[in-house]
């Protein structure tokens, strides 16, 4: 149930507008459901051959008390609130309504129960899934009511409401969502053919815009790039204090565009919260990430991919420390999905899409970072834009599900974080993330993932028993509910065999995947490890669809296979390089 408030200053007009036909005829039958005392005429159920006499009635009835109260009543004196149910929800009756209006109005001190001087209000149904509340803000004692947060109110009795009427039960948010589209803004989309409202598609191009962007000037070239009309805001001195975008044939009944600035796109897309981002990413120009050092035949997407995957494990543990400090992860998270979104190959692009547009809400809450460093997962996603869009197949396509398989595990740890503060709305959006993110992976794992288990099959068979058993020793070891049945672990079996020949001991690097944060919440195990193992070890994340043995990469030199040693010594590229510091790296790493 979603109540919206508004102020005005005219009775006549809105309840004009309630009892008409409505913009595009959509109202039926309107109607009275309540009113302050029960016995207000209904302009609906009048049978008056004139129902503009009625409508002139009620509307002194309501502006009784501010006509008495003359020149001191309040310039925007007409309270209104439109309350709607979910679209699953039941029908209501006219009673329920009843209940429902006289139970907000109460909440927000405009009539409180037992009340005689409370304020004049009606109730207006004239639709099955909502009512309109329009009430006169001045008290039967001529005083004005103590208003203070009835927004907050209205929406605390409406998560109420909706539990004891059995209704869809909303999250409770913390006012750092943002907007939404107007019925204005979403009538004319459906008018003009959009899937979208306006607000909606700015909201999205201006956060893809502002991902990895590594300065203002970047930011702003983007904006145009992407085919927005861009307004700056300036101070009599030159300054920019803010800017407006506009998408391009968006304009108004006199034909000029439709500007919408970035603070009313989201809270934090206003200028000087842009610019605060932006300079927590400079404050230290002197220390530049390191890419991660990838082999030869490897693409630019695909080693972005793969350097990503590791600051992102980073970020995972910060937000399992349950720290304050992680709330700037969140922001760089968001980013990075944003980037990897526009990037992404198409067989993957719409769920990422979805996944990136959701977590937007899980990235704002009133938790702030005092010591916010997000320079190296900003500096991922501004890697990954510059490396251009990936392929679905080969190397692109494998270090794509060996980024998503990561990001799953960052989006449930977001859940954990807000649900540990009570953000509800923001823990909802991180699952939602989580769903889309696991959709997504699917996509991208789906033929790397066999082929690993094609050649994990092709092993000679006592190498594959080998394998296993190491497998499934150190897992229960470990204490990991896995399936370590051979039909599920041949990717991993090959993973075994490909780690050997590259120079480590596969049990040694199976340890570390496992110690690198909790695997509880993989929904495979087995899958999560295989990347784990590909990333440590440098080895192809969509190696040759051949179902042979592997061979050795011709990029490692060759090491020793001396089984005495518990680990073999890997050159020393073959381990990717992060862009932390030191003094970041976990404790467990």
């Amino acid at each position: 149930m979603v109540p919206k408030i508004r102020r005005g200053s005219r009775t006549h007009g809105l309840l004009v507008y309630l009892y008409g036909p409505g913009k595009r005829d959509e109202h039926t039958d309107p109607h009275l459901v309540g009113s302050w005392d029960g016995f207000a005429p209904d302009p609906g159920r009048d049978t008056s051959p004139d129902p503009k006499v009625t409508l002139a009635r009620l509307t002194a009835a309501l502006d009784l008390r501010v006509n008495q109260l003359g020149d001191k009543a309040p310039a925007q004196h007409v309270w209104h609130c439109s309350v709607r149910t979910d679209p699953g929800d039941r029908t209501l009756t006219d009673a329920e309504w009843n209940t429902i209006a006289r139970r907000l109005v109460h909440a927000v001190n405009l009539a409180p129960e037992g009340d005689p001087d409370g304020c004049r209000w009606v109730a207006v149904r004239h639709a099955d899934d909502h009512i309109h509340i329009l009430a006169t803000m001045v008290r039967g004692d001529l005083r004005r009511p103590r208003m203070n947060y009835d927004f907050k109110k209205a929406q605390a009795e409406c998560r109420r409401i909706e539990k004891e009427m059995g209704l869809r039960q909303l999250k409770p948010g913390d006012g750092t969502g943002a907007k939404t589209p107007t019925s204005a803004e979403r009538f004319k989309a459906e008018r003009t053919g959009r899937t979208e409202a306006p607000r909606e598609t700015l909201r999205e191009a201006v956060r893809q815009a502002l991902a990895g962007a590594a300065t203002e000037a970047e930011f702003f070239t983007r904006l145009h790039e992407a085919g927005l009309r861009v307004k700056m805001r300036n101070a009599p001195s030159g300054d920019a204090l803010g800017y407006n975008v506009a998408l391009p044939g968006d304009r108004n009944r006199e034909g000029k565009p439709i500007w919408y600035p970035g603070s009313k796109l989201a809270p934090d897309l206003s200028l000087p919260k842009i610019r605060r981002r932006l300079a927590e990413d400079i404050a230290d120009q002197t220390t530049q990430p390191v890419a991660i050092s990838g082999r030869p035949g490897w693409s630019p997407p695909a080693r972005e991919r793969r350097n990503a995957t590791g600051i992102v494990e980073r970020a995972t543990v910060l937000l399992d420390s349950d720290d304050d400090e992680a709330a700037a992860q969140l922001v760089g998270v968001g980013e990075l999905l944003d980037a990897v979104a526009q990037t992404s190959p198409a067989v993957t692009r719409a769920e990422l899409g979805a996944a990136a547009r959701i977590f937007e809400r899980a990235t704002r809450s009133h938790v702030r970072a005092e010591y916010a460093d997000t320079r190296a997962i900003r500096s991922a996603a501004r890697g990954i834009i510059q490396a251009g869009s990936a392929l679905g197949r080969g190397e692109d396509g494998g270090t794509t599900a060996m980024l998503v398989s990561t990001l799953v595990l960052v989006a449930l740890a977001a859940a954990r974080w807000h649900s540990a503060r009570g953000h509800a709305q923001q823990a909802h959006a991180s699952r939602q993330t989580a769903d889309h993110l696991r959709a997504a992976y699917r996509q991208a794992a789906a033929t790397p993932i066999q082929v690993m288990r094609d050649q994990g099959r092709a092993l000679p068979e006592a190498e594959r028993r080998t394998h296993e058993t190491t497998i499934h020793a150190t897992l229960t070891e470990r204490g990991l509910r896995a399936d370590s049945t051979s039909t599920k672990t041949d990717a991993l079996a090959a993973t075994f065999a490909q780690a050997e020949q590259a120079g480590y001991d596969p049990k040694t690097l199976l340890q570390e995947a496992i110690d690198l944060r909790e695997l509880d919440t993989a929904d495979d195990v087995n899958d999560v490890l295989v990347w784990r193992l590909r990333r440590l070890a440098q080895l192809p994340a969509h190696p040759g669809e051949a179902t042979r043995r592997p061979q050795a990469d011709t990029g490692h030199p060759k090491t020793s296979t001396n089984r005495t040693s518990t680990r073999r010594t890997p050159t020393p590229t073959a381990r990717p390089t992060t862009t932390f510091n030191p003094r970041d790296r976990p404790p467990h790493r």
